[in-house]
């Protein structure tokens, strides 16, 4: 059985494996990417909620690759990881309005 590497949170699906080993060159670029990239697009995959998205994305792994992207685009990051923040938290949350409960009550008062 082909070794294939895993994500620093997330294990190969079988899915994905089967479509890695069919294609070398795809399997070849996915050995060579951090296991921190590998970690980003192993969780998009197990992501999709359709499995019909999750097939389009298994697909587009080996495409991607190919093309030279090291992982998903327009992806805020995995959040099953322990060793970081959300995406969401690190990138953008300090950048949100700070709005106090004083704030919270005059919008109501246009209801």
């Amino acid at each position: 059985m082909t070794s294939i590497s895993n994500g620093v949170a997330h294990k190969m699906p079988p899915d994905l494996r089967k479509t890695l080993i069919s294609d070398p060159k795809a399997l070849g670029l996915w050995e060579n990417i951090t296991p921190l990239a590998r970690n980003e697009w192993l969780c998009w995959v197990e992501n999709a909620k359709q499995l019909e998205t999750r097939n389009r994305r298994i697909k587009r792994v080996s495409s991607e690759l190919k093309e030279g992207m090291k992982r998903p685009c327009c992806w805020l990051g995995c959040i099953h990881r322990k060793d970081k923040k959300s995406a969401l938290h690190s990138r953008h949350l300090d950048k949100l309005p700070k709005y106090s409960l004083s704030d919270s009550i005059d919008s109501l008062s246009y209801l």
